[in-house]
This record gives C-alpha cells, sequence and structure tokens, in this order.
C-alpha cells in the first residue's frame, strides 16, 4: 500500500457530509425546517445554513476566494438581508429563526455549491500546504490543517444535531 495524503483524508471527511445534510432535510416542510424543540434552540434550518456558511468562510478565506454566498442571490433565498455576510456564529435565539430557506432544496442547493469548491480545493492540497498559518489571532496559531479539520468536525456535530432534531419531529 501507498502513502495516504492528508488531503485523501480530508477528501474522506469532507466526502461523508453531503448525504449527511441531505438525510437532515430530505421531504422536510418550511414549518419542520424552522422547528425549534425549545426556546432558544437551534432549527435544523440554522443548523444546516451555519454549517454550510462556516464551510464556505473558511475555505474560501484559505484559498483567497470568494465565497460561494456572494456569488449568489443566497441571501435573500434564506429570508435574510441583501448583502448580509453573517455566518450564524453568536446567533441569538431571534437571528436563528431569521434564516427561513425557501425549502429543503435551499440548503442542499448551497451546500453542494460549498462541498463542490470545498473538493475542488482539498483536490489539489499538498501536505506541505496544511502547515501554512492562515490565522494569527489564536496561540499558537492556526495552520491549514488544523482550520480545515476544525471545519469539518463543526459540520459533523450540527449536521448530527440537526439529525437529531429530525428524529424529534417523528
Amino acid at each position: 500500500m501507498g502513502r495516504v495524503r492528508a488531503n485523501e483524508v480530508l477528501l474522506d471527511a469532507f466526502g461523508r457530509l453531503p448525504a449527511l445534510v441531505r438525510s437532515a432535510v430530505r421531504e422536510l416542510s418550511s414549518e419542520e425546517l424552522a422547528h425549534a424543540p425549545a426556546d432558544g434552540a437551534n432549527t435544523i434550518a440554522w443548523l444546516v445554513w451555519h454549517l454550510a456558511r462556516i464551510q464556505d468562510y473558511h475555505v474560501a478565506d484559505a484559498q483567497g476566494s470568494e465565497q460561494v454566498w456572494t456569488r449568489g442571490d443566497w441571501a435573500s433565498r434564506f429570508g435574510l438581508p441583501p448583502g448580509t455576510l453573517d455566518t450564524g456564529y453568536g446567533h441569538t435565539p431571534e437571528l436563528v429563526r431569521a434564516v427561513h430557506p425557501e425549502s429543503p432544496a435551499t440548503l442542499v442547493e448551497y451546500y453542494d455549491a460549498v462541498h463542490a469548491r470545498t473538493i475542488a480545493y482539498l483536490e489539489h492540497l499538498k501536505d506541505d500546504d496544511l502547515d501554512r498559518v492562515v490565522d494569527e489571532g489564536w496561540d499558537p496559531p492556526v495552520t491549514l490543517g488544523v482550520r480545515l479539520v476544525s471545519v469539518a468536525n463543526d459540520d459533523a456535530q450540527h449536521v448530527g444535531q440537526a439529525a437529531y432534531l429530525r428524529g424529534l419531529l417523528t
């Protein structure tokens, strides 16, 4: 067996997410997507939107490219003000409820666009690329490898929460 490259591990981790996203939102109504199981709790719509926004933000930043979010009419399709760059970090319950996608398909379409860009980026990464510092605001500074693992972990946690909330609906 040959040596496994780090990007292959990342491709596998990120490659598992699309099926989980689809499963979490499949055939849900707008009301079900917006259902919060308790006051102040996140909704399925918010969780899936947030995981896609975080991935979009961080991969675009690492790549030095424009976010998928800003290249389309995504904000209005999620019931948000045009031009918002919000990712959901620090959202209050009111802001969570404001994320209201047109349909489950909107969530999947945005996630798919972000995922496709992420995979295209990961396919060309070399092991040495992962040592590049992408955020000096932490001690120690955050490398690209650490950032990508953090994003994959955050995505997995949020899609798991969305799946749990889906289970509560039935």
